[in-house]
């Protein structure tokens, strides 16, 4: 303490300075408090195709036909990118053999599973041995892939039966997140 300065001076000035230092604290409390459960990848995982128009596709199926979104109209449509050898693909196949085999008789369903980065041989493999039952299509030159914006796979896209992609899952979709996207493709949100 210098020759000036008093004894409640000092505490005065202590006690701004605690004060300002107690705000400072509360102001960053506040900001935490209210990012604190934000997923600073959410951004990242959510489809920038959301409530947009579904690109469209027109692919060679592994049956030998084309499938086309255009002649897809009118359906709610789950699609699947994906391929043999991803892990994430195959954590994930349990859960589209389930959701499929409840929905393939809805008259308003369809389901296509789009390929990428894979071979013919060793898709009619997967598929024969893994009770694939919906459609399976390829995507030379990664195209479709490219137009829906893909990171890699699996992900998942729901088009509702106007065109619009109205859901999506980035990774391995679960029964609940499938339920979910086709529930918002029909517009039940």
């Amino acid at each position: 303490m210098d020759a000036t300065e008093t004894p409640a001076r000092s505490r005065h000035q202590a006690r701004r300075i605690a004060i300002a230092v107690g705000a400072a604290v509360a102001a960053i409390a506040v900001i935490l408090a209210l990012t604190v459960g934000t997923d600073p990848l959410a951004d990242q995982r959510r489809s920038q195709l959301l409530g947009k128009d579904a690109p469209g596709f027109d692919l060679p199926t592994l049956g030998g036909q084309r499938v086309r979104l255009a002649d897809l109209a009118g359906k709610s449509v789950i699609v699947n990118f994906w391929n043999t050898w991803c892990i994430p693909c195959r954590q994930e196949h349990p859960n589209l053999v389930h959701f499929y085999r409840q929905h393939a008789a809805d008259p308003d369903f369809i389901m296509i599973g789009i390929v990428r980065d894979d071979t013919e041989p060793a898709v009619r493999r997967y598929v024969s041995k893994n009770n694939v039952d919906w459609i399976v299509a390829f995507d030379p030159g990664s195209q479709a892939a490219l137009s829906f914006g893909t990171r890699g796979q699996p992900e998942t896209y729901a088009i509702s039966p106007d065109g619009v992609i109205a859901g999506s899952q980035w990774g391995p979709a679960t029964a609940d997140n499938l339920e979910a996207m086709l529930g918002a493709a029909r517009g039940q949100r």
